[in-house]
């Protein structure tokens, strides 16, 4: 029986006075700069008026946007999302208790699509704060609150349940690794606070699903666990940096399971793994299927991924595998990925398919920065000039070069050597993702 008032009112009113101080309001500043005539820029223009063809003045137009905030730590610290406050000339968060304060960028990580704030309180305040719950203790109907500033009409709380727990296919970062939950979340709610019922931080809310542009009861929050591991390297004073395994997977279908005898479909079937990484040397082996990693179940490379990179730089990794029936343990060291080969970095130029392409060894350090998957290993396209040959070849950015004319590509300096014979044809293959393309050019 309820032994209070309280109790019986049923009320989340006093959470919401523990935690709501903590939830501010970001409003952004951009200043782009246009022409206003810029119809005078156009060739077709100077084809006729030539040089003195009329030029559009440069103007400045401001570019305002809204959103929210938490704060993490009581000196000012803040955590929102990165779409946010990206490209922004200023940042002005609004407390609570509407006082302002200018806020600057501490870190950003667009793969996680969060960013760190900080602003300056008065000498000897401690703002109010919200500490961080372990998003891994959630369960599906879990009582949540969101709170955040939707459509900049002002602070504002809704409630509802999680719906569901590692959401992948959402497409917002490159980390797809969601909590999905019916609490109402609209435009101004990106980067608030998503609360469990102990008052702790769970989540970072960051998108909806809407066909309208407002709420339909499907919301997405980052997990604190990934939100974690971004302050962590903050308050370290490092890069954020995650952990290297070198293999390349893909998700157990019901075929994939009946054909491997496997219970039911779930967990990632190892593809390929690069033989100088951690999980190589531990042991791990193509064919083997990862089903759990620390003891987590992981269910598809991305809720994989997502595992990895909550795991500090040094710590023990254990995957559980199925092989041949039987699960075993693999255990080995998280380390950090290695820049090996040295990515030599070369722009291609004269009469050849791929001039105008910027290339680069393709190391474990550069996927990482490039946020390529896959087994790191090759010549990777990084940049291609827009009207250059390689445009017209149809290469881009991310392609990874295998062959020319049938001969292995292994490393910049031999691409270099290939492309620099003349020929009346050219082939050129190249790996976009699963597939191999492959096109036969006029040199």
């Amino acid at each position: 029986m309820p032994d209070s008032r309280q109790q019986i009112s049923l009320s989340f009113a006093p959470l919401v006075k523990q935690t709501a101080p903590a939830v501010v309001n970001i409003y952004t500043r951009r200043v782009i700069q246009q022409r206003a005539s810029p119809l005078f820029d156009d060739p077709f223009f100077q084809r006729f008026f030539g040089q003195s063809a009329p030029r559009g003045l440069p103007r400045e137009r401001v570019e305002r946007s809204l959103g929210s905030g938490v704060i993490v730590a009581p000196d000012g610290l803040i955590v929102t999302n990165d779409h946010v406050v990206k490209d922004s000339d200023q940042i002005t968060v609004v407390l609570a208790d509407r006082r302002e304060f200018e806020a600057r960028v501490v870190s950003t990580d667009g793969k996680t699509d969060l960013a760190i704030l900080r602003i300056t309180p008065p000498r000897g305040e401690r703002l109010p704060f919200l500490a961080l719950h372990d998003s891994d203790e959630l369960e599906v109907g879990d009582l949540v609150l969101a709170i955040g500033n939707p459509f900049g009409v002002g602070q504002t709380v809704t409630s509802g349940i999680v719906s569901a727990l590692a959401r992948t296919a959402v497409g917002v970062s490159d980390f797809n690794f969601f909590i999905q939950t019916d609490a109402a979340i609209n435009p101004g709610n990106s980067g608030g606070a998503l609360v469990a019922m102990d008052g702790r931080l769970v989540g970072i809310n960051s998108a909806i699903y809407s066909r309208s542009g407002g709420s339909i009861g499907i919301g997405f929050a980052i997990p604190s666990n990934m939100v974690r591991t971004v302050i962590d390297a903050v308050n370290s004073g490092g890069k954020l940096v995650r952990p290297w395994l070198g293999i390349d997977g893909q998700q157990v279908t019901g075929d994939i399971a009946s054909s491997l005898g496997l219970a039911r479909p779930a967990g990632v079937l190892v593809n390929a793994i690069d033989p100088k990484s951690p999980a190589a040397q531990a042991g791990l082996r193509v064919g083997d299927v990862i089903s759990a990693i620390n003891g987590r179940e992981v269910d598809d490379p991305d809720s994989l991924r997502f595992r990895v990179a909550t795991l500090p730089v040094g710590s023990q990794v254990a995957l559980t595998v199925a092989r041949r029936g039987t699960n075993q343990s693999v255990a080995f060291k998280a380390i950090a990925p290695p820049e090996n080969p040295p990515r030599d970095t070369t722009p291609l130029g004269g009469r050849q398919p791929l001039a105008g392409a910027t290339v680069a060894n393709l190391s474990p350090a550069l996927a990482e920065e490039i946020g390529f998957s896959g087994v790191a290993q090759g010549v990777v396209i990084l940049e291609v000039a827009r009207n250059s040959p390689a445009a017209r070849v149809g290469v881009e950015p991310g392609d990874v070069v295998l062959r020319i004319d049938e001969r292995e590509v292994s490393s910049v300096s031999q691409l270099g050597r290939l492309i620099a014979r003349p020929q009346q044809t050219w082939k050129v293959t190249v790996r976009r993702g699963d597939k191999v393309l492959t096109s036969t050019v006029a040199g």
